[in-house]
């Protein structure tokens, strides 16, 4: 069942998850998928500025403690996702850190025939040797939940298993750190949970780094002018 507040972005409860999206259908339509321990909130400051450029805006809020990455996937990227969007054109993508991965599992697994572009924020398309240090200490699974034990850099890890991209990908990875003793167990130059070498994946468009931390790049103005220009010219912007 839904509830509809009546405002410029309408706020749809659906089976107890949260989305939001614009009243207004467009030609395309923007999804956005947060990462590990994280709401929609994490993600609400792109949606004004894709809105503003015509598109329609699907801000998911999905489970992530809850299942894994095989669960998750299909529950984000299309029930929670693709289902909820108007376009009739082109479905882009715009993730955080988890929410990367969840999108490449998915399309290793599906197609989406009207997919467009995707930038991706801090990915740990090689996974992360933060999971492969921690995962093991007590009550990491508790906060971090299923999938959160499959995004470390072992052979059998999840990020590791999903190959080359064949989208248009553009991936933002941050260079700047709040938490130095996370940062001990990443190679340098890092985000404090994930490495800019480990953000990388075959098959990508475009890549940037900034100075922005992991957990507050997509609060950023600078990610945001770049995730909005990537989605719509194919590249990233370049300094003059």
């Amino acid at each position: 069942m839904f509830k509809v507040i009546p405002k410029r972005a309408a706020v749809l409860v659906l089976s107890g998850f949260m989305l939001t999206a614009p009243i207004a259908a467009s030609a395309d339509c923007v999804v956005l998928l947060h990462g590990l321990a994280r709401t929609s909130g994490a993600m609400k400051n792109l949606v004004e500025p894709f809105e503003s450029g015509g598109h329609q805006v699907v801000n998911v809020n999905y489970p992530s403690r809850k299942h894994t990455v095989e669960a998750l996937a299909p529950l984000a990227v299309k029930a929670l996702g693709i289902d909820n969007c108007d376009a009739t054109d082109s479905v882009h993508f715009v993730t955080h850190s988890m929410g990367g991965i969840l999108l490449r599992y998915y399309l290793h697994h599906h197609d989406i025939p009207t997919l467009g572009r995707v930038v991706m924020l801090a990915p740990p398309n090689q996974g992360s040797q933060v999971v492969d240090h921690l995962k093991s200490v007590p009550g990491y699974k508790l906060i971090n939940g299923p999938a959160g034990m499959q995004l470390g850099t072992d052979p059998q890890s999840i990020p590791m298993n999903l190959g080359a991209v064949d989208f248009e990908l553009g991936v933002i990875a941050g260079t700047k750190t709040f938490n130095p003793l996370l940062s001990q167990l990443l190679p340098n130059p890092d985000d404090g949970k994930v490495s800019v070498v480990n953000t990388k994946v075959e098959g990508m468009s475009d890549f940037i780094t900034l100075p922005v931390t992991h957990t507050f790049m997509m609060k950023s103005k600078a990610v945001i002018e770049q995730a909005v220009h990537f989605i719509q010219y194919g590249k990233f912007l370049t300094e003059q």
